[in-house]
């Protein structure tokens, strides 16, 4: 799909006053993508707010050193939105993961855009500017920069690296390609520096988000002959550790490295009767479509879904459609 980017850079040269907001549980495509496109923005002299749903998790809070991403409800008020010209979505096109800023994006009287790579998408009442073959939608603020006549700094580098390098597993998913390298190549050429993000991201682990691993890597179940993986995190297993929700991140990749695993599959307890699912895939098994079978979505290699429900319901639910898919 490609992007009507004359149209993209009509609407931002035509405003001045962006708000830009992601998706709940946000990862660091979701927060690198914001601060990059605000750094863009502001290069062209756009005054910009960044709000979300949720709060920055505490284990990629290296990325906002500013603290300039507000949380709706707790630091922002909607009234506070109500002068923004255009709401611009990044890294998401549903409504179940604006969480809170869901009200906001409705009842906001803002130019809505969208500037995304997920495949499953909602009806937002936004101009979507989509594409679901790029690998982060960081690499896409990149080429909105390179649209916009905006050279790359260290500012925007930082962020859109870590946006990059996550959603491509570090380089090691099958959507790196060659030109995924050389989008880290222009951005460490701007000043990111690759050691010191993956020092921020994977070497600052607490105690309790390394207890909370032990915790998920002994429920591993696997089935069908070791080609699916599946576990389970409890609400009682982050005050067990000490550890927080944010902390499951990645962790379902630990599944994928048990020789043979082709699906796996994590339960995560968001509150007394709700799951948020996660599925990855290395077969032929397309994530997305299994997510949207419980109103989730996502890409091929990975999608997620949030269900109402007790485990045990939750659980026959979704791993018999995973079973079906992998016959």
């Amino acid at each position: 799909m490609t992007i009507n980017w004359p149209r993209f850079t009509e609407l931002i040269r035509s405003h001045q006053r962006f708000l830009l907001t992601s998706h709940v549980r946000p990862d660091c495509d979701a927060l690198g993508s914001e601060l990059g496109m605000a750094h863009v923005l502001e290069a062209l002299g756009k005054d910009v707010r960044i709000v979300n749903g949720q709060a920055t998790p505490p284990n990629i809070a290296f990325i906002d050193p500013a603290k300039r991403i507000g949380v709706i409800h707790q630091t922002v008020k909607p009234k506070d939105l109500d002068d923004r010209e255009v709401l611009l979505v990044l890294d998401t096109s549903a409504w179940a993961q604006l969480g809170p800023m869901s009200e906001v994006v409705k009842a906001t009287k803002a130019k809505k855009m969208i500037l995304d790579h997920h495949l499953s998408s909602d009806d937002l009442g936004a101009e979507a500017f989509k594409n679901v073959q790029a690998e982060a939608t960081g690499r896409l603020v990149i080429e909105a920069a390179d649209h916009l006549g905006v050279t790359l700094t260290e500012k925007m580098a930082t962020p859109l690296y870590a946006a990059i390098a996550t959603d491509t597993g570090w380089y090691r998913f099958p959507s790196s390609t060659s030109e995924t390298y050389r989008f880290a190549a222009r951005l460490i050429d701007a000043g990111a520096k690759p050691s010191a993000i993956y020092n921020a991201l994977y070497e600052q682990d607490t105690l309790g988000r390394m207890k909370l691993r032990g915790i998920i890597l002994a429920r591993i179940i696997a089935e069908l002959d070791g080609r699916l993986a599946y576990t389970h995190v409890l609400l009682e297993d982050f005050q067990k550790t000490g550890s927080l929700p944010s902390d499951t991140e990645d962790a379902i990749n630990m599944l994928l490295a048990i020789a043979g695993t082709q699906f796996a599959v994590i339960f995560v307890q968001l509150s007394a009767d709700s799951y948020k699912i996660s599925f990855r895939s290395r077969c032929q098994v397309d994530c997305s479509k299994l997510a949207e079978q419980f109103s989730g979505g996502g890409h091929k290699a990975a999608a997620g879904a949030t269900l109402a429900g007790n485990l045990p319901d939750v659980q026959s639910r979704v791993l018999d459609a995973v079973r079906v898919a992998m016959r």
